[in-house]
């Protein structure tokens, strides 16, 4: 992978890629909370005051049959047993009670829901091809009798089709979510069984309600399934309704095989409901389009239930690697703070300086920059070089002007346009020094960030320093969230690299170099768009420390927009990206190259590219569990997580010498700018993964330093 600043533009193509994977992933989510009845799912209401059904109801048998305009209520004939399950299928117990049914060559009814159909498509195709029948519970076990028209004909329409999908058929059988006898109907109810018997169902209610859903004990689901009401004959035939989902069936299996075994002992047989009725097979077959829309609800419904799963996973691995990162950031960050106390300080003079100022388009902070770093407490020689990078702004013109009106020790160097690293590379070929500061033309120093950041050079082992670089337009919201990012987590990262010997990147803002590590490296590459972590990766490779010093602070001016934010972030993943790749075979090297990868791109790799890539997806799962599964549980974690952020970012800020006042802002910044972080992330894979050349995103600046003493101060 390889971008220069004038390549040709990235293409917008994968933004449309992004938002139909979003979109998909919220439609799935959708579709699951629905068919675990979370979306408007409604209780048994009570009717205290409703009329009952018409009597010539709730007087008939327990199967109504309303074609052709009239009522028609049927019975079973007499010594005829229709079993009828509710609720599943259930993916345990289903099969246990066909197992039984098989045993005893008893058929039965299964009155299903529609989206366990569509969970456990091969169940139903058992049901059926065991000689059983199948009948609609509705979509997600709504209560009818107070569901809108609408609500009811959509759960009819959903079981239809996710039945055509699972085996084949629709069904003409239906009964109503916590229906019982005849004469227990109420008004709402009866209005209920009409809209489905206007669309061609036959509602079956039953003679013998087990209520075996509470579990009351074998002996007493035997007793309600086998004796008759009292009102009733001896031999009677009649429907009874039993359950095989909704929890613990263990009873309901056990006391089947009791039921069938004394029933058939009697003289009794079993048969599905039309058989008993003597009406054709409830269940017809379908095909063409019927049953293509069918396959699409099954697949749908299963990739779902999957997904969900999967989302479980990984919020519950998200959860855990940001609470290892967070833990590790925090202890490191305190290793940090005791090695640089008891850091030797530097003996004898300090070692002359070239500090390098790459500059394109830089009219709004030139001044303030070179002025910035004239105004230093360094003792030693200083020679400043300014590379215009064929700037087509008044970048060379302002420079010039400060050196003709008497700034000292600053040069311009006017180059064509070839991007930061050949105007870096410019500056390295006639610097007069061997210690050499690089720094972005948008960055103001304080007085002693010079003495501070060459400091640690003193040490002959140490090849780079990465100095603290600090957001000056922190005053809107957007400058407090880059703040705190930059304060919690750049400089705690920078803090843990140091301890384990891996940085990754010198910040361009600010940082110091050996010219030895620079030779011994090649100079700044152009391989990548971030010439800056690219440089450094290869320093910490070529055996050289690269070091942080958090008391050299660079003041720059952050984006002031949500576009020109995402340009530069978008431009920074994607040359990290390509750094990363580049490095990517000193994971399996030795010495110190193997130590820089096993470390530093291992983490890199799990939290700056894993982390972002899963954490839309976690959290749109979030979202869902608080609409759909249990919204405490979810808003207690969420909760959680971000007082364990803000005290990683007060500690943060303590150890900067920084108020914790910005922190109110955490919050609305885990919603709102965090999300804005992984869709960069998302976003420069997919560039990455196309193949396409990403062009350099040139940042607006709007002038944050040109007041007449530029340099913000920090409290020590």
């Amino acid at each position: 992978m390889s971008a220069h600043r004038g390549g040709r533009r990235d293409p917008r193509g994968h933004w449309l890629l992004l938002l139909l994977g979003g979109l998909a992933l919220a439609a799935a989510l959708l579709l699951q909370g629905y068919a675990h009845g979370a979306v408007g799912e409604s209780a048994q209401h009570t009717y205290e005051h409703a009329a009952p059904a018409p009597q010539a109801v709730a007087d008939g048998g327990p199967v109504v049959n309303q074609t052709g305009g009239s009522v028609h209520s049927l019975r079973m004939p007499a010594r005829t047993i229709a079993l009828t399950f509710d609720d599943g299928p259930d993916a345990k117990w289903t099969p246990q009670i066909l197992d039984v049914l098989k045993r005893h060559r008893a058929h039965a009814t299964f009155f299903t829901i529609g989206s366990k159909v569509a969970e456990h498509p091969e169940l139903a195709r058992r049901i059926l091809r065991e000689g059983n029948e199948i009948g609609s519970h509705t979509y997600t076990h709504i209560d009818m009798a107070s569901a809108p028209a609408w609500r009811i004909k959509l759960e009819l329409d959903l079981t239809q089709h996710a039945l055509a999908g699972a085996a084949g058929v629709h069904t003409r059988l239906l009964r109503m979510p916590y229906s019982s006898v005849p004469d227990g109907l109420s008004s709402p109810e009866w209005k209920a069984a009409q809209q489905a018997g206007g669309a061609g169902y036959l509602v079956v209610l039953t003679d013998r309600d087990t209520e075996d859903w509470q579990r009351p004990g074998v002996a007493k689901i035997v007793e309600a399934a086998t004796t008759p009401a009292t009102t009733g004959r001896r031999g009677a035939g009649a429907v009874v309704m039993m359950h095989d989902a909704g929890g613990d069936r263990s009873q309901t299996v056990a006391a089947l095989d009791q039921i069938i075994t004394r029933l058939q002992a009697q003289g009794y047989t079993f048969a599905t409901v039309s058989q008993a009725v003597h009406l054709p097979s409830a269940d017809v077959p379908v095909h063409g389009r019927q049953k293509l829309i069918g396959d699409a609800l099954v697949l749908a419904q299963r990739f779902a239930g999957g997904l969900t799963g999967t989302l479980q996973i990984l919020f519950g691995v998200a959860g855990v690697l940001c609470a290892l990162r967070l833990a590790a950031l925090l202890v490191f960050a305190h290793v940090h703070v005791r090695r640089v106390r008891r850091r030797p300080g530097p003996e004898g003079e300090p070692p002359p300086v070239t500090v390098i100022v790459p500059a394109y388009n830089e009219e709004a902070g030139i001044a303030a920059t070179i002025r910035s770093l004239l105004d230093t407490d360094y003792r030693a020689p200083l020679e400043i070089l300014v590379v215009d990078d064929g700037s087509t702004d008044r970048t060379a013109e302002i420079a010039q002007s400060l050196i003709a009106g008497g700034l000292r020790g600053v040069r311009l160097i006017r180059k064509a346009n070839g991007g930061k690293p050949s105007a870096l590379n410019a500056g390295l070929a006639q610097a007069r020094y061997d210690v050499l500061v690089m720094v972005d033309g948008d960055t103001v120093f304080q007085r002693d960030t010079l003495s501070r950041l060459v400091r640690p050079l003193a040490d002959p082992q140490v090849g780079a320093v990465s100095g603290n670089t600090k957001v000056a337009n922190r005053g809107g919201i957007l400058g407090r969230w880059q703040h705190i990012e930059y304060v919690i987590g750049f400089n705690l990262d920078r803090r843990m690299f140091d301890v384990l010997q891996c940085m990754p990147t010198v910040p361009g803002a600010i940082g110091a170099f050996r010219r030895a590590a620079l030779a011994g490296v090649g100079g700044v590459s152009d391989d990548t768009l971030a010439e800056d972590t690219d440089l450094t990766m290869a320093i910490c490779r070529s055996g050289w420390k690269v070091v942080y010093e958090e008391t050299a602070i660079a003041w720059t001016e952050a984006p002031s927009s949500l576009r020109q934010l995402w340009r530069q972030r978008y431009r920074w993943c994607y040359g990290t990206l390509q750094a990363m790749w580049k490095h990517k075979r000193s994971i399996v090297q030795g010495g110190g190259s193997g130590r820089f990868g096993r470390r530093c791109l291992t983490y890199l790799w799990l939290f700056q590219v894993g982390l972002p890539l899963i954490a839309p997806a976690v959290d749109i799962f979030a979202l869902f569990g608080v609409l759909f599964l249990n919204p405490l549980t979810m808003i207690l974690t969420w909760l959680i997580f971000v007082l364990a952020q803000m005290a990683c970012g007060a500690y943060a800020l303590w150890l900067d010498h920084e108020p914790v006042r910005p922190l109110w802002t955490l919050p609305l910044q885990q919603i709102v700018y965090r999300q804005l972080m992984y869709l960069v992330v998302i976003q420069s894979l997919v560039t990455a993964i196309l193949g396409a050349r990403l062009r350099w995103h040139t940042i607006r600046r709007t002038g944050t330093f040109s007041a007449p003493d530029p340099q913000p101060t920090v409290t020590r």
